[in-house]
């Protein structure tokens, strides 16, 4: 086994012992790794995960929604800075309005860089901070109908653009309105404008039953088994299941992005990373990335990421264009991945 299958061999046989099961890959130099450790379910059919098996991948989605953005943007069929209330003018209820403040309106680009100053969730609705066994995700009833009529009831923390603030809602509500645009649902927009250009063949929100032979099943931290999440129509949010194989792939194109790099995607991967919010001196957000720099005496690394959790599952991707290296950790456990992604991109960066 080579350095890089034993460094993502290791951190996979590490997070076993706090998660259910695991799937982690890494790439670097070209290469890709992917082990599995722990299991599947805690049934009898339970088996060891691996680069197929589907994990549901929460708002790691909005990485994907965010791509089919900049597709639709460089096809011209969506503007960047298009307002909200015009891409969904012809389905808002009588006497909704989408909300403005400081005669500013939201725009798609807001929405993609969490600057639209709306609330994390719905009206109404309550963080998901503990999830009861047994019990339906609190996301089910965010159908296209709740979510346009509560912007009746919705109020701006902030005038559009002017500063970060991570929203749930607002990623919903773009990729509502992108499928509204392309006339389409949320689900086919993501297999034609990302998945099929990339040849991702597992990035689904519908499981066939084929597909339902290799979905993990999710768990809360005391690995006591929670139902799916489906996230209705702010399915572009955090809807998406993927798997680690299909995941490598787009970390594949990130990593080789660029106007001219010859790839389905790679210019749509560009105006993603064109795009950049400052969040505060090291930190700033891209279309649907989330991004630092390192201080100097850790390497002055760039880390680009996203993590993802659902009643049952957690996830984190990140990469470095600069130093060709990435990483991906998807776990069926409700309980947190991250410093492990973030320890094995430094090895990464640092090898």
């Amino acid at each position: 086994m080579n350095d890089l299958g034993s460094l993502v061999q290791q951190t996979a046989d590490r997070l076993a012992g706090q998660q259910l099961g695991v799937v982690v890959a890494g790439l670097a130099g070209g290469a890709v790794e992917i082990r599995g450790a722990g299991r599947t379910s805690t049934g009898p059919d339970a088996a060891v995960p691996d680069a197929h098996t589907l994990f549901e991948i929460g708002s790691v989605t909005k990485v994907f929604t965010s791509l089919a953005l900049a597709r639709l943007a460089l096809a011209g069929s969506a503007a960047l800075d298009e307002p909200l209330a015009d891409v969904l003018a012809d389905a808002l209820p009588p006497g909704v309005t989408v909300p403005a403040k400081g005669g500013t309106p939201i725009t798609l680009r807001h929405l993609a860089t969490h600057t639209s100053g709306l609330p994390r969730l719905p009206a109404g609705m309550l963080l998901p901070a503990l999830v009861v066994p047994n019990k339906p995700d609190p996301y089910r009833d965010c159908t296209s109908d709740a979510l346009l009529a509560g912007l009746a009831r919705t109020r701006l923390r902030a005038e559009p653009g002017r500063g970060f603030r991570y929203s749930n809602l607002g990623a919903g509500l773009l990729g509502l309105a992108l499928a509204h645009r392309a006339g389409t649902g949320y689900e086919e927009l993501i297999a034609r404008e990302v998945c099929a250009p990339l040849g991702l063949a597992d990035t689904v929100i519908t499981v066939d039953a084929e597909r339902s032979a290799r979905l993990a099943r999710g768990h809360t931290a005391w690995r006591r088994a929670v139902p799916f999440w489906h996230l209705a129509d702010l399915a572009g949010a955090g809807g998406l299941r993927s798997t680690a194989a299909d995941l490598a792939i787009l970390l594949r194109a990130q990593l080789a992005s660029g106007p001219q790099d010859g790839s389905p995607l790679g210019p749509a991967i560009a105006l993603t990373r064109e795009v950049d919010h400052r969040v505060n001196p090291v930190a700033w957000m891209h279309l649907g990335w989330l991004a630092y720099r390192l201080h100097a005496r850790q390497g002055g690394h760039l880390q680009i990421w996203h993590n993802g959790e659902t009643g049952g599952f957690r996830s984190f991707v990140a990469f470095d264009p600069e130093k060709q290296v990435g990483v991906i950790l998807l776990a069926n456990t409700r309980r947190s991945v991250d410093p492990a992604g973030v320890a094995l991109l430094r090895t990464l960066q640092n090898g």
